[in-house]
């Protein structure tokens, strides 16, 4: 069931590494994911000799063959043209290396995101760094977790081919034209730098890639490059801002879950369900906290091995907003930080 005013445009969906028709000129396809989401969605574009992609799935032999499949079935008869790219996380820019040069097609994607994929993908091989040790265990990590950090580290990179070494920059406002269609580019912050959503208001459609899913709140972190960031008041004021730029009655395209209607009443549960959590924190933090005590307070679900960094680092972004608004203070003892209500 969808939640409470969202309406899904579509009963059926693809199956994986096939496409459906959501718009004139513009396609679904779905590939599927090793992860507990199992899923994401791509967009395909009809662009001048072909089809333009928005995102791309995994760089991984799964994706790959899905991809030749495709584009030797007549499912998807003409060319790929372009690809372009939401942001920088593997599911959705891990193929695009292999796409640009498999078939001689550029890349477009925001600036920050570029790079920061770029500087990601260098890490694969190396060592983890002694900052992010130590920034796991002032979250509270024993030595069992800071050992699996160790190994897990340059996981990026196994499943994001490298990227082209040019690319096209997409930027807040900025107007793409693909195939007569004019797409303005929305700029979202907080789940990655510049995330890119495209707007068509003739066809009253956006893609929303991770800002707009119609279930699920995409992960909003804190890492160790920039142990005291405020991703949080960026997701938060991005989505604020997108609603207003949005009509209620668009049609949201989203990277995982099926195409709805109801974007600002899904924005407004969005934020209304970070501002509870953070009033739940709040109250938890009468006493002095951990980053890995504060679990309880912010997550329905259990937290184990597979998805504790991506709770610590959403616990540690509602963590770090409440010490910007002054409302906890932080104090290091042995190397552990432990958070309190002011």
């Amino acid at each position: 069931m969808p939640p409470p005013d969202v309406r899904y445009a579509f009963d059926e969906r693809p199956t994986d590494g096939a496409t459906q028709t959501v718009a004139d000129g513009i396609r679904w396809l779905r590939m599927p994911l090793p992860f507990a989401l199992n899923h994401i969605n791509l967009w395909l574009l009809r662009d001048a000799g072909g089809w333009a992609i928005v995102d791309t799935g995994l760089g991984d032999d799964a994706s790959r063959k899905h991809w030749e499949a495709l584009l030797s079935s007549d499912d998807l008869v003409d060319p790929l043209t372009r690809v372009l790219v939401t942001h920088m996380h593997p599911d959705h820019v891990g193929g695009a290396g292999y796409l640009a040069r498999r078939f001689g097609i550029d890349l477009w994607m925001a600036r920050e995101e570029y790079l920061l994929c770029r500087v990601l993908v260098a890490d694969t091989g190396r060592d983890a760094p002694d900052e992010g040790v130590a920034f796991y265990r002032a979250a509270g990590y024993p030595e069992e977790a800071l050992a699996r950090y160790r190994r897990m580290f340059g996981f990026f990179g196994r499943y994001v081919t490298p990227l082209p070494e040019t690319y096209h920059r997409l930027a807040d406002r900025q107007i793409v034209t693909i195939g007569g269609s004019r797409w303005e580019i929305v700029v979202g912050r907080g789940h990655s730098p510049e995330h890119a959503c495209l707007f068509d208001a003739d066809r009253n459609v956006i893609i929303g890639g991770d800002m707009l899913l119609p279930a699920i709140s995409a992960n909003v972190s804190v890492y160790p490059t920039e142990p005291r960031a405020n991703p949080l008041h960026e997701w938060l004021e991005s989505l604020a801002a997108i609603r207003g730029r949005i009509p209620a009655d668009v049609l949201v395209l989203p990277a995982h879950g099926k195409p709805y209607y109801g974007a600002h009443a899904r924005i407004d549960a969005m934020i209304a369900e970070h501002r509870s959590r953070l009033d739940a924190l709040l109250e938890f933090c009468a006493e002095p906290r951990r980053a890995v005590d504060v679990f309880p307070a912010l997550y329905r679900r259990d937290v184990n091995k597979d998805n504790l960094m991506f709770a610590t680092g959403e616990a540690l972004a509602h963590l770090n907003y409440l010490v910007d608004e002054s409302l906890l203070r932080v104090e290091r003892d042995d190397g552990i930080d432990w958070y309190r209500r002011t």
